[in-house]
């Protein structure tokens, strides 16, 4: 066994044992919402709940056919089947739930993950971005649509109205730094000064915290190569728009999917008028999930809910109890297939 096949195994080895710690983490961070789920099962209908399965299952799909509908049209990609779109996006949001890392986990993972179809870290990155980007317009084109719905009925009190602004003016600085990446990303020029600038940035820091013992932490040709890869990926999805039509189908349906998990859990409670005060939640709830690493996603959600008028004892449980069937159902559904990719017995 050569030196380099024995770093890579140990590698793996932490890598592994520190997934296990995380993992370990989210449970015990979790438990009083484990413990409170547990003792407020009663109240839901269980047959409701079982829809769960398949919903789920079939949400992980609609996220792996976002980034692998895309694929099927690039050449240099090697086949895959329906089994490996499931598989590989069950992994990720398995990782994406394990490491609290603000999606960062999520995207290496899956960077390392596509590499033996052929798809580069640029490539990957592409389509990691393009992911939030549709499931980011899309929940903002839901929301707008709840909200009219819910003004439309007279569903919001009077002192809540400030709630929509407020929605609209997040979802609205999402869009706009998703249009300042793609500013950057399909222009040559733009490209090519924001890697050097990366670059540098990253090099001065390490310069620093290690006092100069480290002039350079990353190559400045790979970190080119890195960003020029997802300028040329931009470049032929703006030339072929054809390539976007099947993610964003998917993106739609894996947006609904998320949206279906909360009215699944208030339907079983009874709640079912609250489809419309979950798609507006959940717009807001995916805004703080993309910008900070971990914990605000049901804070935001439930927070909106309330404030449109939501009794806080449903839009608690609701939040709450969903957040660990989904994340009690990840850790079950994901652990093995992603051991088993680390180990290398499902790559490719």
């Amino acid at each position: 066994m050569t030196e380099k096949k024995r770093r890579w195994i140990s590698f793996r080895t932490i890598l592994v044992f520190l997934t296990a710690i995380l993992v370990g983490y989210v449970v015990y961070k979790n438990w009083p919402d484990i413990l409170e789920t547990l003792n407020r099962l009663d109240e839901a209908n269980g047959f409701v709940l079982i829809l769960l399965i398949p919903e789920q299952l079939f949400m992980y799909y609609a996220c792996g056919q976002i980034f692998f509908s895309y694929l099927r049209n690039r050449k240099n990609v090697k086949k895959f089947s329906s089994k490996e779109v499931l598989t590989i996006s069950t992994e990720l949001n398995f990782v994406n739930h394990a490491v609290p890392a603000g999606g960062v986990g999520g995207l290496a993972f899956l960077t390392y993950r596509l590499m033996p179809f052929g798809v580069s870290a640029g490539q990957a990155s592409f389509l990691y971005l393009f992911r939030y980007a549709i499931t980011t317009v899309i929940n903002y084109v839901q929301a707008l649509i709840a909200i009219i719905v819910l003004l439309a009925l007279h569903f919001i009190p009077e002192d809540a109205m400030w709630v929509i602004p407020v929605a609209l003016m997040m979802n609205m600085a999402v869009f706009f730094f998703l249009w300042f990446v793609i500013f950057i990303a399909i222009s040559e020029k733009r490209i090519e000064f924001f890697s050097r600038f990366i670059s540098k940035i990253t090099n001065l820091f390490a310069r620093i915290f290690t006092f100069g013992r480290k002039k350079s932490m990353i190559d400045d040709e790979k970190i080119s190569n890195y960003f020029q890869d997802i300028h040329e990926s931009v470049k032929i999805a703006k030339e072929n728009k054809r390539y976007l039509k099947g993610p964003t189908f998917w993106g739609f349906v894996y947006s609904f999917c998320e949206i279906g998990t909360y009215w699944i859990v208030a339907i079983s409670l009874g709640r079912w008028e609250l489809l419309p005060f979950i798609m507006v939640g959940e717009a807001i709830g995916s805004v703080f999930d993309g910008i900070v690493p971990y914990g605000l996603y049901e804070l935001g959600m439930a927070g909106v809910m309330i404030a449109l008028g939501v009794d806080f004892p449903t839009a608690t449980i609701i939040t709450v109890m969903t957040r660990v069937i989904t994340l009690l159902f990840t850790i079950a559904s994901g652990s093995i297939p992603y051991y088993r990719a680390i180990k290398g017995k499902e790559r490719g």
